[in-house]
């Protein structure tokens, strides 16, 4: 289930058992923390975490003998087990089996994972567990449902926004929700409930978004270009790589024109894309950002990436940040920005 439909589903009841997982911290942690509280109130008040640092060291056994053992303070227990790396191992997955299959009614279970891969969720570990329990995934909040994201948390304050305001504070928290969620909570300290305006967001909102080289290839591909400069803006700032981020931008020029040949030469975008290996939300926008640009333009910008690996090797004269801007620009339509 999603992390917005667990509040009903603990309203009719607590399953035996919870594994969380997924790449959006905040949301995995309220909906452990949602799981804990509901557990509380039905009695569940003596807690038990244990975190496997090392699949390979983890004692397994301190599993089995914690759903053995006989509680000292109450009748029922909360048992929590975190996995950071995802990957229990062997010997750990053939431990969570036997744990499903003879799962204490005194005891809640929560297992806290991060992104599963297709293989661990077809894994008969991962299949064990979601027969006897509930499985959450906490999936990134994408940048088009971000405003719903954030209407839905103003409105639980009594609080919305303008349409220029939403737009603004998206800007300055897409990529950082757990930073979106502090900066929402700091409105309703600052301000009254009702329509909150641009200014007042801009007098109370830190500039907090985040960004990193992989979402930019993404950004490329929707041919947003204010977005693009933005965000290599946001990453200039904040220290990255030139080296990473021409990386990303040449591996996605690479990617369009390998995509546009094979759709000249009549193959089906899906099977492009299966050859490829594109994955997540670039499978529904790489065919329509290939018919933006033409060869010729991608044939330039795997010019243009050489020239910059230049300048970052001390090789001729000119802003790199400059020159990685008007790449990722003539990945789309736009024409360079003239300096």
């Amino acid at each position: 289930m999603r992390p917005d439909e667990l509040p009903k589903s603990l309203q009719r009841g607590l399953a035996p058992l919870y594994v969380i997982h997924g790449d959006e911290a905040l949301l995995a942690l309220e909906a452990a923390q949602q799981i804990r509280d509901a557990a509380r109130q039905a009695g569940f008040s003596e807690r038990e975490v244990l975190t496997v640092e090392n699949a390979a060291h983890f004692q397994w056994s301190q599993l089995t003998a914690s759903g053995a053992s006989m509680s000292l303070f109450a009748e029922l227990r909360l048992l929590e087990l975190r996995i950071p790396n995802g990957k229990p191992g062997i010997e750990g997955g053939k431990a969570l089996e036997a744990f499903t299959n003879n799962i204490p009614s005194d005891i809640l279970t929560i297992i806290t994972l991060p992104k599963l891969d297709k293989t661990a969720l077809n894994s008969k570990w991962m299949q064990a567990l979601a027969k006897v329990g509930e499985v959450i995934e906490a999936k990134l909040i994408e940048r088009s449902a971000l405003p719903s994201w954030i209407n839905q948390r103003l409105a639980a304050q009594g609080q919305s926004l303008a349409s220029d305001a939403m737009e603004w504070l998206v800007e300055r928290v897409e990529g950082n929700l757990l930073a979106a969620h502090q900066e929402i909570q700091k409105l309703a300290l600052l301000h009254p409930k009702g329509e909150l305006s641009l200014a007042d967001l801009e007098a109370a909102v830190a500039n907090v978004a985040r960004y990193d080289v992989f979402s930019l290839g993404e950004a490329v591909l929707t041919g947003d270009a204010a977005r693009i400069c933005h965000m290599i803006e946001g990453l200039r700032a904040e220290g990255e790589s030139a080296v990473l981020v021409l990386w990303a931008l040449a591996e996605e020029t690479r990617t369009l024109y390998k995509f546009a040949q094979g759709r000249s030469r009549g193959t089906p975008a899906a099977q492009l894309i299966k050859e490829m290996r594109i994955w997540g939300n670039k499978q529904r926008l790489i065919e329509r950002a290939a018919e933006r640009v033409n060869a010729k333009r991608l044939k330039s910008a795997l010019q243009h990436a050489r020239k910059i690996d230049g300048l970052i090797k001390g090789i001729g004269d000119g802003d790199v940040w400059h020159e990685l801007t008007d790449l990722a620009l003539l990945l789309i339509n736009p024409k360079p920005a003239r300096r």
